[in-house]
């Protein structure tokens, strides 16, 4: 699979653009997720409570620290497009299909469904997210993100 440029753009349209490496989801950044966001739910940070309660016997990623992996993700698969500036503009879909276990690994199949010039010399990008859970029947989300750049 070729690195996506700004030369081959848009004829990557409609293609997978590949596969981010794995990303850890230890226990620490669960926690560390927790207290940034001031949710302490017990099946996220109480690995005790969870063995015993949770239906999935550990404790599970917040589906919020799950989609925030996304930008780590997918800076390693745009790199090549190098723009000048980039900006976060938001999401058409979000589903979270699969709770992510602590000590999972977690990477990111992205498919990038278009590639819109603006008049304003933006390009949106359109990527289609599958965040895949080592091991797992499910993947942990489906996204599709939207993503303004610029070459200017």
């Amino acid at each position: 699979m070729p690195t996506l440029t700004r030369d081959n753009l848009q004829a990557s349209v409609g293609q997978s653009i590949g596969t981010s490496s794995w990303v850890d989801v230890p226990q620490s950044r669960i926690d560390a997720f927790a207290e940034c966001t001031e949710d302490r739910q017990w099946i996220h940070i109480d690995v005790e409570r969870a063995k015993r309660e949770s239906p999935f016997k550990t404790p599970i990623a917040h589906g919020f620290l799950t989609l925030s992996l996304l930008p780590i993700t997918s800076y390693e698969l745009l790199a090549g497009l190098k723009p000048t500036k980039s900006v976060n503009y938001g999401l058409d879909k979000l589903r979270f299909m699969a709770p992510v276990p602590a000590g999972a690994r977690v990477r990111n199949h992205i498919k990038l469904l278009a590639a819109e010039p603006r008049d304003d010399g933006w390009t949106l990008l359109r990527c289609e997210n599958t965040v895949e859970i080592e091991g797992g029947p499910k993947p942990a989300l489906v996204a599709v993100s939207l993503a303004l750049m610029s070459w200017s």
